[in-house]
């Protein structure tokens, strides 16, 4: 298999502050890889020094083959894209949806816009009326529908997911995760999400490493989590305090 994204000792420091502690992990092409744990754990920080939010780490951190440093090329930015937690603040007020797919596609000098576009709202299913609207006219889920729209309108490789669903409904989360899941199989994405619930990490992700006080604790597959197969006491914990981790959204549609 080809590796996507590698990370080896990789540190991040606040002052004098350690956020993370020499922390490894690989992604394969293809795979969703989740980093869970409970606020302050680390996992948010390390994805924000993926995702090059955050210069104060050091270590490797190699993605698509390429040694990455602190400052990042904007070929890595086509290549690499992030979906965060709130999709409200993530998105302009005074920008229509129209604007915030239109500024990927002009950043990276992608034309034939208007279509783009449309495929691109098309893959969310979300309907052209919304197109002119602004976020405080759509739902919450219509709004996360916008940012992994914007986050894919550039043709990227790999998402980095930032709690993309717990600011959302249940029931909408369910629908969230699902489009998730169908533009990873269509498109060919390689995942990193990061989540405080296994039970939503693991309906997504195949992989999944567990983070505490800035330290991976353990690392195992979704199937180990849903036969109990697991080694550590924090993870239990974690696990305790999920949903249903068998199949937490069994009752819900599937999203197309």
């Amino acid at each position: 298999m080809e590796r996507m994204i590698e990370v080896e000792n990789l540190n991040v420091r606040f002052g004098g502050f350690q956020a993370v502690k020499r922390v490894s992990f690989s992604v394969e092409k293809g795979e969703a890889f989740g980093l869970v744990g409970e606020s302050g754990s680390g996992k948010s920080t390390v994805l924000r020094a993926l995702a090059g939010l955050n210069g104060a780490w050091d270590g490797l951190v190699r993605i698509n083959g390429r040694a990455e440093g602190v400052k990042r090329s904007k070929a890595f930015y086509r290549d690499v894209q992030m979906v965060f937690q709130d999709p409200y603040g993530s998105l302009h007020p005074r920008q229509t949806v129209d604007r915030a797919l239109s500024e990927p596609l002009a950043i990276h000098g992608i034309k034939d816009a208007d279509s783009r576009i449309a495929r691109a709202m098309s893959e969310v299913a979300l309907p052209m009326s919304v197109r002119y609207r602004y976020p405080h006219q759509l739902s919450g889920g219509q709004r996360q529908r916008v940012a992994i729209a914007r986050a894919l309108i550039a043709g990227p490789k790999i998402l980095l997911l930032d709690e993309p669903t717990s600011a959302l409904d249940v029931s909408i989360q369910a629908e969230v995760l699902n489009l998730l899941g169908d533009l990873r199989a269509s498109l060919g994405l390689t995942y990193i999400m990061v989540g405080h619930n296994l039970a939503a990490v693991s309906h997504l992700c195949e992989q999944i490493t567990v983070m505490q006080s800035g330290e991976i604790v353990e690392s195992l597959s979704a199937a180990d989590l849903r036969e109990r197969r697991i080694e550590t006491s924090y993870t239990r914990h974690l696990r305790n305090l999920s949903d249903d981790i068998e199949d937490p959204f069994a009752n819900s549609a599937h999203f197309n």
